[in-house]
């Protein structure tokens, strides 16, 4: 059987999901290849959206017209929002969502994008012609031919799954492996490795003393991941607190032999900033606890996700040392952790876009890209959807800058510094993070994806409403002139100094003591404003006071963007020969000959090359 198609995605998972919306949206014909319709977008670890850094990309994927947001709004059932102690260039929100209405969510979303099928069968090759991808084939035999072909295979590809010295080839547990289709990408001379990952036991809620935990409350204010009005209407439940102690450790310690991680079974790089329970006793042999977050599967089941004990050990000695733990001691699991290895492929082998530069129409996101998390796929989904449907008629590719999202900076990283382990975001990896922040990313982004064809006039129209309430109510500051008789009396109640001299609105606002509601008690004018913004009232006065009260870190931090962004603009691609450049270091000539950056500030940022082979390379532009 042969089918033809615009776009055709490979995989189904959060890059997946988010790559075929993005392309059948902007009007690709595309096609969803999947090996289990029931398992779409699956939570294969934990059943959370969002977190430090992670909460950011999923705003900026709501922002340019994604589907993750809206998702997770819609099957919530605990949200906080993280870092509220620091200021709110890295407040990060995140959700405990219900796994198995995630998925059918995500299912509804599916069948009713325009212009998407899906296909459930497996890719075993990719088609490639005079060095361009032109289809793929199924184990089951179909040919489907594209234009574009998006990989987002996830851990499947070759995927092996590890419990104490027991393997099985597998994606996911109880799920194949995909084989044969790495090879068939990398005859092509793109280069693969491997990496690892893992999974913490699942626990029967009915047999914990969940009586004997600290209870960890979720949030119920006006904050969600989605800029559009998409209520949580699930439950809201609560997670418990526990930790490991010196008991757990020894039986842990004691099955270290037979732990693959350190028995030589598995040679692959696992995710430092989400270490195995193994690995923790191992790399902090010191600390006597660990903290274990205990977290619903969802509102309808007793599976519950015990989150800091990701764990390959032999299921025995899992089972032994959770009942350790005093309020697991009559623990029954329903699947003990596990690790999986899988093959990715080397990033810097990517352009911007996401596109291959060694199979034209070949773009890769997610895991395959050696990143970890369903949010970094996500992101990755979204643009290399939209430029594998922008590919399809000859556009200009969709590139995001590092001071424009989160996504840029981990699309970055990628193609310029390359992996050497699963890679997480973090806030501390953007060296922009105030412009950055979760309350902004429709004004970072929305414009654009509405321009590009992304985003519906919907969500353009509810943006530029929010910017309309935020620009009146900042011109109610700048403007209100405020006298000392007037306020003083309130001020002193607050625990602030009195004003000796009148002073404009705006200026009290810049008081830790005092935000943008207490304000308004003090002055009727600003108070009339927000009680005329017509929606999305908190978040539009949140956005307002802090563009307000961080006003000088945001310009100062716009001036260093714009510095940089001078150098973006300066294409070197095609303008050297690296080998023979002797004006730089050998170390700068390999690197760069292997990467080939577009732009000199890229280049600026590839380990090895040093700020005077860059001041060379402007040297040499100017001759």
């Amino acid at each position: 059987m042969i089918l033809k198609y615009d776009v055709v995605v490979i995989g189904g998972g959060h890059a997946g999901c988010e790559a075929a919306t993005a392309a059948a949206n902007m009007g690709a014909k595309t096609l969803l290849v999947t090996m289990d319709m029931n398992k779409i977008a699956q939570m294969s670890c934990n059943p959370a959206i969002g977190g430090i850094a992670k909460g950011q990309i999923v705003r900026e994927i709501d922002a340019l017209g994604g589907q993750m947001g809206i998702v997770t709004d819609a099957t919530a059932i605990q949200f906080r929002m993280l870092n509220r102690s620091k200021g709110p260039a890295v407040w990060s929100p995140r959700a405990q969502c219900d796994r198995g209405k995630f998925i059918w969510k995500w299912r509804e979303v599916l069948d009713h994008t325009p212009l998407l099928d899906i296909w459930q069968d497996q890719v075993e090759e990719l088609l490639v012609k005079d060095g361009e991808a032109i289809g793929v084939k199924t184990i089951w035999g179909a040919e489907i031919y594209a234009k574009s072909i998006v990989l987002t295979a996830g851990t499947f590809l070759n995927g092996l799954l590890h419990i104490g010295r027991k393997s099985l080839p597998g994606g996911r547990i109880a799920e194949p492996a995909v084989t044969r289709l790495t090879e068939s990408i990398s005859r092509h001379g793109i280069r693969t490795a491997r990496m690892k990952t893992g999974t913490p036991v699942r626990l029967d809620r009915r047999t914990i003393h969940l009586d004997e935990m600290e209870i960890q409350h979720g949030e119920d204010d006006f904050h969600q991941f989605s800029f559009l009005d998409t209520p949580r209407p699930l439950k809201q439940l609560t997670c418990w607190v526990c930790y490991t102690n010196p008991a757990v450790h020894d039986v842990l310690r004691s099955g270290l032999n037979d732990s693959p991680l350190y028995n030589g079974q598995i040679q692959s790089i696992g995710p430092r900033y989400c270490p195995s329970i193994e690995t923790k006793l191992v790399t902090f042999p010191e600390r006597d606890q660990h903290m274990l977050f205990l977290e619903p599967e969802g509102e309808d089941t007793n599976e519950m996700y015990l989150n800091g004990f990701s764990s390959s050990m032999p299921m025995d000695v899992q089972i032994e040392a959770l009942r350790q733990i005093p309020a697991l001691r009559d623990a029954k699991v329903y699947r003990p952790g596990y690790a999986i290895e899988y093959d990715f492929f080397d990033p810097t082998q990517l352009d911007y876009s996401l596109e291959s530069k060694v199979i034209r129409g070949l773009f890769m996101a997610g895991q395959v890209n050696g990143t970890t998390g369903y949010e970094e796929a996500g992101g990755q989904g979204t643009v290399a959807g939209i430029n594998a449907a922008i590919h399809c008629s000859g556009g200009e590719p969709f590139i995001m800058r590092r001071d424009e999202s989160y996504i840029g900076v981990l699309i970055d990283d990628l193609v310029t510094k390359g992996v050497d382990e699963p890679y997480r975001m973090f806030t501390s990896r953007a060296e922009y993070r105030i412009l950055l922040r979760q309350d902004d990313a429709d004004a970072r982004l929305t414009e654009r994806a509405y321009h590009l064809g992304l985003a519906t006039r919907q969500r353009y129209d509810r943006w530029l409403e929010k910017k309309q309430g935020i620009d009146r109510i900042i011109d109610v500051c700048q403007n209100t002139h405020i006298r000392p008789k007037e306020v003083n009396s309130r001020l002193e109640t607050l625990g602030t100094t009195p004003l000796h001299y009148g002073c404009k609105a705006i200026d009290l606002l810049g008081r830790p003591q005092i935000d943008l509601h207490t304000l308004a008690e003090m002055v009727p004018t600003l108070q009339e404003t927000i009680d005329q913004l017509p929606n999305r009232r908190e978040e539009t006065i949140e956005a307002a006071e802090v563009l307000m009260k961080y006003k000088g870190y945001i310009e100062r931090e716009k001036l260093i963007a714009d510095k940089m962004r001078r150098l973006e603009d300066i294409k070197i691609k095609g303008h050297f020969d690296y080998k023979n450049m002797t004006q730089i270091s050998i170390e700068a000539r390999q690197k760069l000959e292997r990467i080939n950056p577009e732009t000199l500030a890229q280049a600026s940022r590839i380990p090895g090359v040093s700020p005077s082979d860059i001041n060379a390379m402007l040297v040499l532009m100017g001759r």
